[in-house]
């Protein structure tokens, strides 16, 4: 069994440029490549599979990424200078700790921080 998360957007060149840049410390690189289809793989990760579609995003995502790191302020600043921007900031629950950002078409992604007992 093989895991792909799906994500659809209008320029897949340009999501996956943002997308190798966020996930790099995961060592994702371009793999599949026909329109209207590229893949992003790593032995780390799923595959994720940009599918241009002809409409923008519209509403909130049913399914999005979390990114689990050390520090969330730091990975929120180099994910912002790649191209991301501010959703929700300094959500915490269940001694969980996030910021939601959306990606350069507007799909959601959590950065977050696990509690150090977990």
């Amino acid at each position: 069994m093989e895991l792909v998360v799906t994500l659809d957007c209008l320029d897949t060149e340009a999501l996956a440029d943002f997308w190798l840049a966020a996930l790099s410390p995961l060592a994702y690189r371009r793999s599949f490549d026909a329109p209207p289809y590229l893949s992003l793989v790593s032995e780390q990760g799923p595959t994720l599979l940009l599918q241009r579609v002809p409409e923008p995003k519209s509403t909130k995502n049913r399914m999005h990424l979390d990114l689990g790191v050390q520090d969330v302020d730091a990975e929120v600043d180099r994910l912002l200078g790649l191209g991301a921007s501010t959703v929700a900031t300094d959500l915490t629950e269940h001694g969980y700790h996030w910021t939601v950002l959306a990606d350069p078409e507007g799909n959601e992604l959590c950065i977050f921080l696990k509690p150090e007992s977990t």
